[in-house]
């Protein structure tokens, strides 16, 4: 059993992330809001509670962090039809650099960060950690800057350092927005889901298997940037009518009536480079 500080437990990814944790054994510290402690998918060893974790000094983190192994930092500013372009992810790039400076300072030897796909020059197919980068979002230059930043800064010290990318995910507690839950309920309702063409291709991966690769970074100690993906190209018309499949209604779909985001790139597609517990 190793101590644990994770942060954006309460979250869409950090759920998963903490609900792995604790299956392999750590004794985990939620960083939370006031009064969220309801929302962890888990048993927390303990919770430090803040109103805005993104505004804490390095000496707080530090505090925070003294004694732990390692530290999961999952949280993030993401509201949806928002986050890509909101001045939040300022905030959330100089609270980040904080956290790291007070883990090292605390002796803490391993920082994971969570990152995004979207740091890689899009489209591309088969993604690796070494394709070139380019992102077209606020969100995404702040991941981008808290990965070279912190890369840069950990280099010369003892703390180890990995950061995980997210493709494109799915699953339980998703945001009703999204598309997977806006076609279950539209089929669960038996209407019509209006969509696009549905021809562009994306590497999904289920939240609970996307949580679980990034805890397992605790214990494979793998370094640097990592591909949380599945490696898989799939159309969203491909996923839409499984989903549709599950209901029996492919006669729901109505591709081609919604329009296709003139900024979405047509192909996004992950190499995955993840290791598995016992590699």
């Amino acid at each position: 059993m190793q101590p644990i500080l994770l942060t954006g437990a309460t979250g869409f990814v950090g759920r998963q992330i903490h609900k792995r944790l604790v299956e392999n054994g750590h004794a985990v510290t939620a960083v939370i809001r006031p009064g969220s402690a309801d929302r962890l998918a888990a048993p927390a060893a303990a919770c430090l509670e803040t109103p805005d974790l993104f505004a804490e000094s390095v000496s707080w983190w530090q505090a925070a962090a003294d004694g732990k192994a390692a530290v999961v930092h999952a949280a993030w500013y993401v509201e949806p039809g928002r986050y890509l372009d909101a001045p939040e992810n300022l905030a959330c790039l100089a609270g980040t650099l904080r956290l790291a400076e007070g883990a090292c300072a605390a002796g803490v030897g391993h920082v994971i960060g969570v990152g995004t796909c979207f740091e890689y020059r899009l489209p591309g197919d088969a993604l690796g950690i070494d394709a070139p980068t380019g992102p077209t979002s606020l969100y995404a230059a702040c991941k981008l800057s808290s990965f070279l930043t912190l890369e840069a800064y950990f280099a010369s010290r003892q703390t180890r350092f990995s950061w995980c990318r997210l493709f494109y995910l799915f699953g339980e507690g998703e945001h009703p927005r999204r598309l997977v839950p806006y076609l279950r309920q539209q089929l669960e309702r038996g209407e019509v889901a209006k969509l696009s063409a549905g021809t562009q291709l994306r590497d999904f991966l289920d939240v609970a298997e996307a949580g679980a690769m990034i805890a397992d970074v605790v214990e494979t100690g793998q370094p640097g940037a990592i591909n949380i993906c599945s490696g898989v190209a799939v159309t969203i018309r491909q996923l839409a009518e499984r989903i549709a499949d599950g209901y029996g209604r492919r006669d729901l779909l109505e591709f081609g009536t919604a329009p296709l985001n003139a900024t979405d790139p047509p192909v996004v597609v992950g190499h995955c480079n993840a290791l598995s517990k016992g590699q």
